[in-house]
């Protein structure tokens, strides 16, 4: 008999195949079960190795032993008449088809219903702390899609970092392409934990028909990437794939996941798209974990740590960004924000513990400076209009001020800069800024300061009807402080006092805000009782800073208003803090500009305006 026979005759390549098949198995739940549980990678290394190890054994024994009906015994002890091989081999191949099917349900599986396991190491609020709002899905475009935060399955000081930035990069080409409509990055971010609702609803929540999820593990210079799109009205996975590699692979892993999802969502890519794919992002490892830090501190010096402070922490590393990658627009309008704010506190109180007066008289060239790369290096026409408005803004450059508004509000983009609102409002473009808001809301929907500037946007165009409904639904979508107090002023110019002093006495969450609008109430009440014990409960300090002169206005105290005004007029950016206070006052004349002699002369050399918006009643003023 030959070699090949005695080794069919024996069943040793029936048990090599079932051994093969049920160790794929055990390696495959294995994985998923290590992964589940954040194993560290050397085990499941460890048990393929013991597999393979075990390969070779299983044949040896095959070959040695024989199953009889007293048992186990080594094949020579074995009379070949009474020999069972046969019904032996048709056993072994019921395990063979039975460990297939297994392996194919698990394949199945893993592709189509399994989504990527949460890890307790995810360090971010919950989803469920976002007020659930009305779906958002039923007209989202077929061809929109929404990066959820990938989730850091390794443990390491920078892991999560370098995997917000790698989804972010992935976010970023995905949105380069004109077909699609990519959930913006701070409400896909909401969805970032270990409590997250299922696909369906994060869909409805954000306006999109699909989903895209994913994982990453680092360990040494090793990567594992985990990535799969999701149809959100079935669950179905329309594309999934699993990546090693080394963490020098990271670009070309990124760039890859972007066009596959592209071309899972019928996006036909041409050299020119996947060349803008390609431009949009950092392409540096080390930058983006960067951007990540610095972006981590930036939101949280808006609301969670005092301002100046945690803005300068943060430009430590949009510095080291710039330095690495000197093209990134996003770093430098990122870290012109500090000098933004440094210069509103400075005007208002003065020089504090958080900056010297040297510094604040730096700031107004290094905000422009700033503004200048941003607008030099960002790759997206659409949003340089808006840069280079801001821009134009902060230089003066005021005549013609209203037409250059007017182009960049035309401007299809999913962000708005710094000084959009301000800007449109005054110059007399309040409804076009509204339109683009809702453009920016549908691909940026949990962004409550979209909706802020929406409602405001209506309250300045006059219909506050419009105003009052949208502040309303934006208030369970999205909330926030800033929300508070434009759902105080919808009321009030919708003649609701009542609602308005529920509102102010028990949901507003910032105490001097709140004060503030008892002082606004008061006033647009013409109770004048009212609204001097209103004022009499500002906090020391708080009626010089920046509802100071706001107050005052409402009030009809013009002498005071006049006063803190010319006081703002003599700094180099009193003139832009004073637009900044009229635009928030909506009262018509806060003070007279011929207690501003700056100002004036940068109006009179302009075209925009003045003062920005009608009066809109308030009876204890008479300016």
């Amino acid at each position: 008999m030959s070699f090949l026979a005695e080794l069919q005759r024996r069943n040793v390549m029936r048990v090599g195949i079932a051994y093969t098949v049920v160790a794929w198995v055990v390696a495959q739940v294995a994985e998923f079960a290590f992964e589940s549980f954040g194993a560290p990678d050397w085990t499941i290394k460890s048990l393929i190795v013991l597999l393979l190890l075990g390969l070779p054994l299983a044949l040896i024994f095959a070959w040695v032993y024989e199953m009889t009906p007293d048992g186990l015994k080594k094949e020579k002890d074995v009379d070949r008449s009474q020999s069972i091989t046969p019904q032996t081999g048709r056993r072994v191949d019921r395990v063979i088809i039975g460990a297939l099917i297994v392996a194919l349900g698990f394949f199945a599986a893993d592709k189509y219903l399994w989504r990527s396991p949460p890890t307790e190491d995810a360090t971010a609020a919950p989803a469920a702390a976002v007020a659930q709002g009305p779906e958002r899905d039923a007209s989202a475009p077929e061809k929109s899609v929404a990066v959820l935060p990938f989730i850091a399955m390794s443990d390491g000081p920078d892991d999560e970092f370098f995997a917000d930035g790698l989804t972010e990069e992935i976010l970023n080409s995905l949105a380069q392409l004109p077909e699609l409509l990519v959930t913006a990055r701070t409400s896909a971010f909401v969805f970032k934990g270990d409590d997250l609702p299922p696909v369906p609803e994060i869909a409805a929540r954000l306006g999109v028909r699909h989903v895209v999820e994913g994982s990453v593990r680092r360990a040494g210079d090793r990567l594992r990437v985990t990535a799969q799109l999701i149809r959100a009205s079935d669950g179905f996975h329309l594309w999934s794939n699993n990546y090693d590699s080394t963490e020098a692979d990271t670009i070309r892993v990124q760039e890859n996941i972007a066009e596959r999802i592209a071309l899972a969502l019928d996006v036909v890519l041409d050299e020119e798209k996947r060349a803008a794919m390609r431009d949009s992002g950092m392409r540096d490892v080390e930058a983006f974990t960067l951007y990540q830090k610095g972006l981590k501190l930036f939101q949280a010096a808006h609301g969670e740590i005092e301002t100046i402070s945690g803005l300068r922490q943060a430009n430590t590393y949009f510095d080291g960004v710039i330095e690495r990658v000197p093209g990134f627009a996003d770093a430098y309008v990122r870290r012109a924000d500090f000098y933004t704010h440094l210069l509103n506190q400075y005007v208002l109180d003065g020089a504090g513990e958080h900056f010297t007066v040297e510094e604040a008289d730096a700031a107004f060239s290094a905000n422009i400076e700033n503004l200048r790369a941003a607008a030099l290096n960002v790759t997206n026409r659409e949003d340089q209009k808006l840069i280079e408005l801001d821009l134009a803004f902060l230089q003066g450059n005021w005549r013609g001020l209203a037409a250059r508004a007017e182009r960049a509000l035309a401007a299809d983009v999913c962000e708005e800069y710094n000084w959009t609102s301000t800007i449109a409002n005054v110059v007399g473009h309040s409804r076009a800024h509204a339109e683009q808001s809702r453009r920016i809301i549908a691909c940026d929907p949990l962004r409550s300061l979209s909706w802020f500037n929406l409602s405001r946007a209506l309250l300045h165009s006059g219909d506050t009807e419009e105003a009052l409904r949208v502040v309303r639904e934006a208030r369970e979508v999205a909330p926030g402080n800033w929300l508070d107090w434009i759902y105080v002023r919808a009321l009030i110019e919708n003649g609701d006092y009542d609602e308005a002093q529920l509102v102010i006495d028990t949901q507003m969450g910032l105490a001097e805000w709140a004060q503030a609008a008892r002082v606004l109430l008061a006033a647009k009440q013409g109770n004048r009782a009212a609204y001097d014990e209103a004022v009499s409960g500002l906090r020391p300090g708080a009626g010089d800073g920046f509802f100071g002169l706001m107050v005052r206005a409402w009030g009809g105290r013009r002498d005071e208003a006049n006063a803190m005004a010319a006081r703002y007029d003599e700094h180099p950016f009193g003139p832009w803090v004073l637009w900044q206070e009229a635009h928030w006052c909506a009262c018509g004349h806060a003070f007279d500009l011929e207690a501003t002699p700056n100002l004036a002369r940068m109006l009179a050399d302009s075209d925009v305006p003045w003062p920005p918006g009608a009066e809109r009643g308030f009876p204890l003023k008479d300016w």
